[in-house]
């Protein structure tokens, strides 16, 4: 909810923005994790109702590690550092819960749901904060953290764009744990608007050719990272891979567990198999003209 009347009443640091783990540009990719963000400041937590162990299930846990085999490839990445529960980088300004929240008739259904731009609830603890988010809080938030993500994401891509003919950013997430008999990683491309229907199928072959069951944008269609960024017109593809927990963490869902690097072996053999995809299709006769 925005309220334009109070604000924070405490002198307060600013949140952590961003940072970009530099790539060597010879792979066509960018790798993009949004909530693994873990700089909690302390006038976040005071102002939260039920403290830090309400916020961090808002968290995708260790994603930020998970992507180090792919990383190791040369591929670059931008990681936030600000909590999710701060700032949500993968939702869009529109995503706020109140009355024409920034212009927007509807904010949609994952804002009115309580996991907009600023999340205020979830079913586990109900309303996180103890006052509302004032309207200079938000631009405040958005300035130190999500602007600052997405223009990171756009320089990156559109660097690689002056190199390649076509580009990629992968979008990482992780899910609650689910049935083992659903699918363990869900491929959101916004119902074919953000990349190459081809570009899907490869990760789901890949995937699956290592094991894991996969589905499409179902429940997952993919954020504002991959909607605001994925141009195909322009070869500029983006995919949002939202992988179940319960194949790379322990039992307390917050450590390492058993398939933590096999997981991070299936997410380097994905981009792998999508950047020397692009680079071969770059080199066909017919692209090159």
């Amino acid at each position: 909810m925005i309220q334009t009347s109070r604000d924070l009443t405490v002198t307060r640091a600013a949140l952590a923005p961003p940072i970009y783990l530099p790539g060597t540009g010879q792979w066509p990719l960018l790798l993009s994790v949004p909530h693994a963000g873990t700089n909690y400041p302390e006038w976040l937590l005071r102002e939260s109702r039920q403290g830090r162990p309400s916020l961090e299930p808002l968290e995708d846990p260790l994603v930020n590690r998970l992507v180090w085999r792919a990383a190791g490839l040369g591929i670059g990445v931008v990681v936030a550092c600000a909590p999710r529960a701060a700032v949500d980088c993968n939702r869009g300004p529109h995503e706020m819960e109140g009355p024409a929240a920034m212009g927007a008739a509807d904010p949609g259904p994952r804002a009115r749901g309580g996991l907009g731009l600023i999340p205020s609830r979830t079913p586990r603890h109900g309303e996180l904060w103890k006052h509302p988010v004032s309207a200079d809080e938000i631009d405040r938030r958005m300035a130190e953290a999500w602007l600052p993500y997405h223009e990171l994401v756009a320089n990156q891509l559109g660097k690689l764009r002056v190199r390649h003919a076509e580009v990629m950013l992968l979008d990482v997430h992780s899910m609650p744990a689910r049935s083992p008999l659903l699918p363990r990683l869900v491929i959101g491309d916004r119902h074919g608007r953000t990349a190459s229907a081809w570009l899907g199928d490869l990760t789901r072959r890949t995937a699956e050719s290592l094991g894991y069951r996969t589905a499409f944008n179902d429940p997952y269609a993919g954020g504002h990272v991959v909607e605001q960024h994925g141009r195909p017109a322009a070869g500029v593809h983006a995919l949002q891979l939202e992988l179940d927990r319960a194949c790379y963490l322990g039992r307390d869902q917050r450590t390492p567990g058993k398939g933590f690097d096999g997981t991070a072996r299936m997410l380097e053999a994905v981009a792998r198999t999508l950047g020397e995809a692009l680079l071969a299709r770059a080199a066909l006769p017919e692209a090159a003209e």
